[in-house]
């Protein structure tokens, strides 16, 4: 069976990072795993972080991005934006993003989160 474009197994040696020569296969499943692993390096997540980013002291032992510390001056902003509108759009996101020097992913996360908070905060005013 000729193994095309977009085939499972092409797919799967693509999200391993190029178009190798599949050998070692059997009936068509790699032997070696697909998820790499060793742990990220500290100079690669170093690299991920964006500003705002530190590390919480005594936080958990799970790997990855570290809490966002946002300043007064950014909780202000998105708390305002929050009260004139509780879902965001992409170009008040993007607008957000730059002026707060935030990527639009924490933008998307801050109104997820502020939207379970506000939810929980009506839920016990009841």
């Amino acid at each position: 069976m000729e193994k095309g474009p977009f085939s499972v197994e092409w797919l799967a040696q693509s999200s391993r990072g190029g178009a190798r020569e599949m050998s070692g296969e059997c009936q068509g499943f790699p032997t070696s795993p697909s998820v790499p692993t060793d742990p990220p390096r500290d100079g690669e997540a170093a690299e991920r972080s964006s500003p705002g980013h530190e590390a919480e002291p005594g936080g958990g032992t799970v790997p990855g991005r570290s809490r966002t510390k946002f300043s007064a001056a950014q909780l202000q902003e998105l708390e305002r934006s929050f009260r004139e509108q509780r879902y965001i759009g992409a170009g008040e996101k993007r607008r957000l993003a730059a002026v707060l020097n935030l990527s639009q992913s924490q933008i998307k996360t801050w109104f997820q989160n502020r939207r379970m908070k506000f939810k929980r905060q009506t839920q016990d005013a009841r």
